[in-house]
């Protein structure tokens, strides 16, 4: 059972004060007692000088082997801070900010940010029609709406804002947003070639109750679940009946948009989708402890 616990940075240090107890603690969230090795889960496992060996590949290896610390010189305490650090933060943390905090160079704060965020993608958006992970369910209300995050016309140059005219998306990265009223939230960064309803398909059950705005991008589309309702913002319609609202997923998106805007200035869309799923973690973590959201991270691999 893994019963350390810690609710600020001074009683991650004093609970984990130097590397084998951080190891100790990897092993017990990694295997609970019953090492099993990366390789061959079938194999027998052979403790030795070097770690562990793997007898039926005859690989060696340690906790650290396929998880976000491997192939790293830097200290598990040192990744312990960071992993606090990133998930307590509300709205993130830069690189440049993390490598002052760890006393590290900006280079490898932003190289473990970005192992970090890899382990984010656990409640990415699904683009795949036939996943039976979606959200709602009958009689459930699903949100939806998209958001254009970038920057804002009167700072670009004149050739960048004849093209905003043009199109207003031109320099901007599309994410849609599906929230589960009440649950968890999912965002997609639109790459060139994805359409839209695909992606509502792929991620809200058909018997659920659909929520939009009035987009022609979602009106063929809601014909397909149990219910479809829409609120015109046009018409400065927000809410019909105190229960058909997209308030909940505008709402996200402020804050999805304080996060991008306050603590990283700029996402380029080639990077978008991990920090949609930074921020899709940290929403959807909301209601745990620090402690529970730190060992949910440090065993994902």
């Amino acid at each position: 059972m893994i019963n350390i616990e810690f609710k600020s940075i001074r009683e991650l240090i004093k609970a984990f004060p130097d590397e084998q107890t951080c190891i100790n603690h990897l092993e017990q969230l990694r295997w609970n007692g019953n090492v099993v090795s990366p390789f061959d889960e079938t194999s027998k496992v052979y403790k030795t000088a070097r770690g562990y060996k793997c007898k039926n590949t005859g690989k060696y290896f340690n906790v650290r082997t396929q998880t976000l610390f491997d192939n790293t010189k830097i200290e598990l305490q040192t990744w312990f801070i960071a992993i606090y650090l990133v998930t307590a933060h509300k709205k993130g943390i830069s690189s440049l900010q993390l490598g002052r905090d760890l006393n590290i160079t900006q280079k490898s704060a932003w190289f473990m940010l970005q192992r970090i965020r890899n382990c984010f993608g656990i409640d990415a958006a699904e683009t795949d029609p036939n996943n039976d992970n979606k959200l709602g369910g009958s009689g459930v209300v699903v949100e939806v709406d998209e958001t254009a995050v970038g920057g804002k016309a009167k700072n670009m140059t004149k050739g960048k804002r004849v093209k905003m005219a043009e199109n207003r998306y031109s320099n901007k990265t599309v994410v849609v947003g599906i929230i589960e009223r009440g649950s968890n939230l999912r965002l997609h960064a639109v790459k060139q070639g994805d359409f839209i309803p695909d992606i509502v398909r792929a991620n809200v059950d058909s018997q659920s109750v659909l929520m939009t705005d009035t987009a022609n991008t979602y009106l063929a589309v809601g014909k397909e679940y149990a219910y479809h309702e829409t609120v015109d913002h046009v018409k400065k319609e927000y809410t019909k009946d105190k229960v058909y609202y997209t308030n909940t997923i505008e709402g996200c998106f402020s804050l999805f948009d304080r996060m991008v805007i306050g603590i990283y200035h700029y996402v380029s869309p080639k990077h978008m989708q991990m920090y949609a799923n930074e921020f899709s973690f940290r929403f959807n973590s909301r209601k745990n402890t620090e402690c529970n959201r730190f060992n949910l991270i440090s065993k994902l691999h």
